[in-house]
């Protein structure tokens, strides 16, 4: 029997039995085996796969039925059950983006030195000219627009900003990509324009304006997902 190796264990312990599920070993309204059979078989603890159970739950597979045990509720998850997680996880992202981005506007706006507004003017140019050419996919057009981000960033010359953008960048690029997935609005005029108009406030040293344009277009990409 396959064990668990890595964790998160739990999460590694739904996916084992969701596998056992597909393959037919338990049939629809079949009973799971007992907290007991079900740890060794997985190499994981009792509490461990109590929580399996939960997210299987939670994920329409599973069912416990108060005295009577745990039942095959779905072969599978569903296609949708999946595209609501994936919505979520990049509302996070953007929630996120819009507390650490938005503070980083209004800070550079102030504090933005030539050199940086040259750095600023560079990345957008280089989003443009991916976003035009639809050259590279949606990882390269995600990686220019994520230049362009960080540099207001480091317009804002706090280092703790700074640090907690590119700690969060492999998140933030993965959302992303999945977010030009589901929809294309990166790839319009108006979204261009809503970029410059953001550089256009920094430069103009109006923080107020900065920070606004800068939540604006994030809660427009949180609003659309629905």
């Amino acid at each position: 029997m396959t064990q668990v190796k890595r964790t998160p264990l739990a999460e590694q312990a739904a996916e084992l039995l969701l596998d056992r599920i597909r393959s037919g070993e338990w049939t629809l309204g079949a009973k799971l085996p007992g907290e007991t059979t079900l740890a060794p078989q997985l190499g994981v603890g009792r509490s461990t796969v109590r929580e399996a159970i939960r997210q299987l739950a939670g994920r329409g597979v599973l069912a416990t039925r108060q005295g009577a045990g745990v039942f095959v509720t779905a072969l599978d998850v569903s296609e949708d059950w999946e595209a609501v997680l994936r919505r979520a996880d990049i509302v996070a992202v953007i929630e996120a983006r819009i507390a650490i981005e938005g503070e980083a506007a209004s800070l550079a706006a102030e504090r933005r030195t030539p050199g940086d507004l040259r750095a600023i003017r560079s990345a957008l140019v280089e989003r443009d000219a991916r976003r035009r050419a639809q050259r590279g996919g949606a990882s390269k057009l995600v990686d220019a627009d994520t230049a362009f981000h960080r540099a207001i960033v480091a317009a804002a010359h706090n280092p703790i900003l700074l640090e907690l953008f590119d700690g969060f960048t492999p998140r933030l690029r993965q959302a992303m990509i999945e977010l030009l997935r589901l929809r294309r609005d990166h790839t319009t005029d108006a979204d261009h324009d809503a970029h410059a108009e953001l550089l256009q406030a920094i430069a103009g040293r109006d923080a107020t304006s900065a920070l606004a344009r800068s939540r604006a277009h994030l809660q427009a990409l949180k609003l659309a997902l629905g």
